[in-house]
């Protein structure tokens, strides 16, 4: 009997459709694998479906909050179900910015000045000085974002002093909570990690080029977005880069398979900005590219295989 795969694609998240998509291209590459191969929404129906399935591995590719907080992944593990990904506690350090950004720092590892500050705050003290206690501390340009979430759902870059209230706004539409950080120049680069059991390791880094801001429509529709695989670093930048994903990927205690998002300023100083335990798996997604150019399609039945008890 083939082994049984559930993929897990959906929810109730701002990324749902990105999810669908991760999901459903997942699923084919499984199955053109010889798994067998379900993919199904995070819905009500959701606990009937795998206590009738009894997979063999769980894959879940929700992406946002919800399918990255730990919580999918603390239900999977009180059903005893094996799964592709870090365990629950590893993606409750890594999915709130805030905390994954202050456990690297504490292990020395580069990442931007930052202030988190909740919606409650403004209401309470107002916005106009804390945005002025903002602005005087940690300098202009700013990344304003959510603290949990992803797909650059709610992010900005502010520049100008005047951009900030606007910034908010956008943020606090998607979380409550917003990460304000010191903005690093540079080229933006993500680096992929695997682990099949035979220890962490960087796959090739992704150049990201822009025509703009990459938010969201850069992200997931052709033609905005211009990609570099391998990146074009010099060898022991990206040496550097790639020694850098591998130590967050340890040092968050994940599992299988992360994404780790950096901009590599002028002195080639690898700057961690975001990591990602439920990378998207879509076309224009960045862990396919970097498969695609490092081990290629076999990697997603290895991942599988790794999961298995």
């Amino acid at each position: 009997m083939p082994t049984s795969v559930v993929v897990l694609a959906g929810g109730l998240s701002h990324e749902r459709d990105v999810s669908l998509r991760s999901g459903r291209r997942i699923g084919q590459f499984l199955t053109d694998a010889g798994f067998d191969v379900t993919v199904t929404d995070v819905d009500a129906n959701l606990l009937a479906k795998l206590t009738d399935l009894k997979p063999d591995v769980v894959w879940p590719l929700v992406h946002g909050a919800a399918g990255e907080d730990g919580s999918l992944q603390d239900l999977l593990e009180l059903l005893d179900l094996p799964f592709v990904g870090t365990d629950a506690d590893g993606c409750r350090l890594a999915s709130r910015k805030s905390v994954a950004k202050s456990i690297l720092k504490a292990h020395g590892i580069a990442t931007p000045e930052f202030a988190l500050l909740p919606q409650m705050l403004f209401r309470q003290l107002g916005a106009s000085g804390i945005l002025s206690a903002v602005e005087h501390s940690l300098g202009l340009p700013l990344a304003v974002k959510p603290d949990d979430g992803g797909s650059a759902l709610g992010v900005t870059i502010v520049r100008e002093a005047s951009e900030l209230p606007a910034a908010m706004v956008a943020c606090f539409a998607y979380s409550d909570y917003a990460l304000i950080e010191q903005a690093v120049d540079g080229t933006e680069v993500a680096v992929s990690v695997i682990d099949t059991g035979d220890g962490p390791r960087a796959l090739p880094a992704v150049e990201i080029v822009t025509d703009g801001p990459y938010d969201y429509d850069a992200r997931y529709n052709a033609g905005r977005t211009e990609y570099f695989t391998p990146a074009r670093l010099p060898e022991d930048v990206t040496e550097r880069v790639q020694a850098t994903a591998v130590a967050v990927h340890e040092v968050l205690g994940l599992r299988h398979v992360s994404r780790i998002d950096l901009i590599v300023d002028a002195e080639g100083t690898p700057w961690v900005l975001d990591i990602n335990v439920a990378p998207g798996m879509t076309e224009t997604s960045l862990f396919p590219q970097a498969a695609a150019s490092g081990p290629g399609v076999e990697i997603y039945a290895d991942l599988v295989r790794a999961a298995l008890p």
